[in-house]
């Protein structure tokens, strides 16, 4: 019993104090991630708690466990609308990508440190993929709200790319471990199985586990268990078979997740918990395999290598795996500079090192310098390149409730709270009412206004109305006063997508508009630039005007902001 409470007493001390330095690390700028692995260093062999823990098929076990967690609760909170922007863009980084990457970090780590050019690839192979688990909570964390490209493209990469990185790294511990094997159809074979085994069985399983949930009557608590349980059966099912587990369970939370409306806040609640849990548990626990005597030796290779991947390899490879897709040349940047690394890396370093592979232990240690570096360098300072790259979009005022309205497609009940001096003060309702926003409720002084008697607004007033959920930056704007970020942004206007150009160019523009533009709405010029791709933040510059696209609906611009010339 004194053992146990001791080991309860240390591994919940830890914990504990791994999440109070995660909740402080914020203000500062640290991802949390960071604050856990440092925290498990300080309590390994040569920190202040002197623990010795080197059991790798533990850390093993236990991260390939914690990683299926966070791939589960990205996947619930990945709308499928996302996908119609980053999933090739997403799909093409994860495999082309990767592989790029792997190849160049392969040559470098060859010739820097001298070593057998399988080993060497063998690292880029390593540390070649994005972590789900470092980009979901870095981004998260961040405090800036990206555009949904980029937004996008980052969180399905991270859930995709798993399955090109676990091959190249047990292709070449294969080889390394038997030279006589070689390279040949088998491996390729092995790579297809890897992503189509998992694709059909993350979506078919996920099918299935969303149909029985949806069937059994559960508290919120109780729901996120099972959607725990089912999706750890759906990981090591498609394990058994010889697929991706990591991409089948990400693919089992993104079809949970958007079946018959998706789940509900309290279950993500429930399971945000979880992946915090999950995440904090691994990172302690890799922290604690960590010697840093030991990193000392191969400091100096580890730091050319990290800063190699960051500013060389990932780069080239966003730009040539982005060449077909309509990315500016700030968002490749971005995108290259969130090349997060994390757990995935680490685990995928464990590998060598159970098969017995030689001089993997360096492999190891640089590993977990790269990922050090990653989070400390990229995670730390992406809040600031958001902005300097002008990828963020500043965030709009939420209602004060918003619940979706049951077999009701995409129809929302928002709640809104006018303040003082915003465009609805003083207007009839009927006067910002569109065809699609129902208004449904207006309490004033803890009275129901008549809605017949179609009545002035004022100050203080909540407002409730049934509208699509594209139609929330609206209410917002006409409810709230708008922050000094979004009039910087947007401008201090707005206008629906349906207006035509020339009537906006007649009563705004300083110039006439060009007469190829003659019978074009606002929302077919934005189509016109950026095909059915558009986002919110998109740009276009007219007679001197600025439009900026402010709400954006299936890819089509049905609210723009205006930014007139000084």
């Amino acid at each position: 019993m004194e053992s146990l409470n001791v080991f309860l007493l240390v591994g919940t001390g830890l914990m504990f104090v791994g999440l109070l330095l995660g909740t402080l690390s914020a203000r500062f700028g640290v991802p949390s991630l960071l604050v856990f692995l440092v925290v498990g260093m300080a309590a390994g062999e040569d920190g202040l708690g002197g623990i010795e823990f080197d059991d790798f098929s533990l850390a093993y076990v236990v991260s390939n466990i914690a990683l299926a967690v966070i791939l589960l609760d990205g996947g619930l909170r990945t709308r499928l609308s996302t996908f119609r922007l980053g999933l090739k863009p997403a799909l093409s980084l994860a495999t082309l990508g990767v592989a790029l990457s792997a190849g160049l970090v392969g040559a470098f780590a060859t010739w820097l440190i001298g070593v057998d050019w399988r080993l060497g690839l063998l690292l880029g192979g390593i540390i070649g993929s994005t972590d789900a688990a470092a980009v979901f909570n870095v981004v998260k964390g961040a405090g800036v709200t990206l555009n949904e490209r980029v937004a996008s493209t980052l969180e399905i990469e991270s859930g995709l790319n798993d399955p090109m990185a676990i091959f190249i790294t047990l292709m070449l511990v294969g080889v390394l471990v038997n030279p006589e094997i070689g390279f040949g159809w088998p491996m390729l074979i092995t790579l297809v199985q890897q992503f189509g085994l998992g694709v059909l069985m993350g979506l078919g399983l996920g099918a299935l586990l969303s149909e029985i949930l949806l069937r059994v009557r559960s508290n919120e608590g109780l729901h996120a268990l099972l959607l725990c349980s089912g999706g750890a059966m759906v990981f090591a099912t498609t394990n058994l078979a010889g697929g991706s587990g990591f991409l089948a369970i990400y693919l089992a939370g993104l079809v949970a997740g958007n079946r018959r409306g998706g789940t509900g806040d309290n279950v993500l609640r429930s399971m945000d918990s979880m992946a915090w849990l999950a995440q904090s548990g691994m990172f302690l626990m890799l922290g604690l395999l960590v010697t840093p005597s030991e990193l000392g030796k191969s400091l100096v290779d580890a730091l050319l290598v990290a800063l190699f991947l960051m500013l060389v390899a990932r780069p080239i490879a966003v730009w040539a795996s982005l060449l077909p897709f309509r990315f500016t040349w700030r968002e490749e940047l971005f995108i290259a500079w969130t090349g997060l690394r994390g757990a995935v890396p680490i685990v995928l370093a464990v590998f060598p090192l159970l098969a017995g592979v030689g001089q993997t232990r360096l492999l190891f240690d640089i590993t977990l310098v790269v990922v050090l570096i990653s989070l400390l360098a990229q995670g730390a300072s992406l809040r600031w390149v958001a902005r300097l790259l002008k990828v963020s979009v500043p965030a709009t005022t939420p209602p004060r409730q918003m619940v979706p309205l049951a077999a009701s497609g995409d129809r929302y009940v928002m709640q809104f709270e006018v303040d003082a001096g915003a465009k609805a003060e003083g207007q009839r309702l009927g006067a910002i009412t569109t065809p699609r926003i129902t208004p449904l409720l207006i309490i004033r002084n803890q009275e129901f206004r008549n809605l017949a008697e179609d009545p002035v607004i004022q100050a203080g007033d909540l407002v409730t109305w049934l509208a699509p959920l594209a139609e929330k930056d609206y209410l917002s704007d006409m409810c709230h006063r708008l922050s000094k970020d979004e009039k910087r942004y947007y401008g201090e206007f707005f206008l629906r997508g349906s207006v035509p150009v020339d009537q906006l160019v007649a009563v705004y523009g300083m110039e006439k508009a060009d007469p190829a533009l003659e019978g074009l709405t606002v929302e077919a010029l934005f189509e016109r630039h950026f095909g059915q791709q558009t986002v919110v933040g998109d740009t276009i510059r007219l007679s001197g005007l600025k439009l900026r696209a402010r709400t954006v609906e299936k890819g089509r611009a049905i609210l723009i902001g205006i930014k007139l010339p000084k």
